[in-house]
């Protein structure tokens, strides 16, 4: 079936998943993640769903508690571990959002924000030098991308490098990344007085965080938010994480 989990991500998956030792014995975890897949992918309403994935209650339900049981978080962070991510690259993409999304109350508090497009989420992450997801979150559109800097670089390496846009060049993110013994290889802005260390030339390589927001914004429910709830639009940003993830495992296999 077309997004299917292949055999060796799911040999990969499989052993991280929750157990169920008591109770009822839950659906099939291979099929419902595979629902799950289905839906992230296509964009379609959960209501959709074929029925070779079983009822849509079911998907919809697992997707849920697992993200309430931080399930889809413990999964990422097994697979995404990485000792030698040195050097890291961090930026924002916006995403709009549908009509089905904006209709709640306090929006913003939901990540949602408005800009020259409307009603948007932003998407932030942080990469490593392959251009693979090591953190993530979302805000309103219309926050400036240094806001949340801070809690995405509170686990830079030791020593390590960050490559980031203009929009990032602050007194606070280039504290944060020396306070670590690290550098912060960021074009400096045009009303900045004094001289900064700059390396056009590592500057190139950032690119690969903006072919990150490409890959992922191929799943229909990330290229556009139909979600309401920003927990559940994050945890969908964190599944297309892991399948990026499930790829690498699954070329190295």
């Amino acid at each position: 079936m077309r997004y299917a989990l292949t055999d060796a991500e799911w040999r990969v998956i499989e052993p991280i998943l929750p157990c169920k030792s008591r109770g009822v014995p839950r659906a099939d975890d291979r099929r419902v993640l595979n629902g799950i897949f289905w839906v992230l992918k296509s964009g379609a309403p959960w209501r959709d769903l074929p029925d070779c994935y079983g009822p849509y209650t079911t998907c919809y339900n697992r997707f849920v508690r697992w993200r309430r049981a931080g399930v889809w978080d413990r999964i990422l962070t097994a697979i995404s571990h990485r000792d030698d991510a040195q050097v890291r690259m961090i930026d924002g993409t916006i995403v709009r959002a549908h009509q089905h999304a904006t209709c709640i109350k306090h929006g913003e508090t939901e990540g949602l924000g408005r800009s020259r497009g409307g009603l948007t989420t932003k998407i932030h992450a942080v990469v490593d030098a392959k251009g693979l997801p090591l953190r993530l979150a979302i805000a309103p559109g219309h926050q400036h991308d240094s806001l949340g800097a801070k809690d995405m670089l509170s686990d830079m390496p030791e020593g390590g490098v960050l490559l980031a846009d203009k929009a990032y060049d602050s007194d606070a993110i280039r504290s944060i990344v020396a306070a670590r013994g690290g550098w912060a290889n960021i074009p400096p802005r045009r009303k900045r007085r004094e001289p900064i260390c700059f390396s056009p030339y590592l500057y190139r390589d950032r690119n690969l965080v903006e072919r990150f927001f490409n890959r992922i914004k191929h799943c229909r429910r990330i290229a556009t938010r139909y979600e309401k709830r920003a927990a559940n639009f994050l945890t969908f940003v964190k599944l297309a994480a892991i399948r990026l993830w499930l790829r690498v495992y699954e070329s190295t296999a």
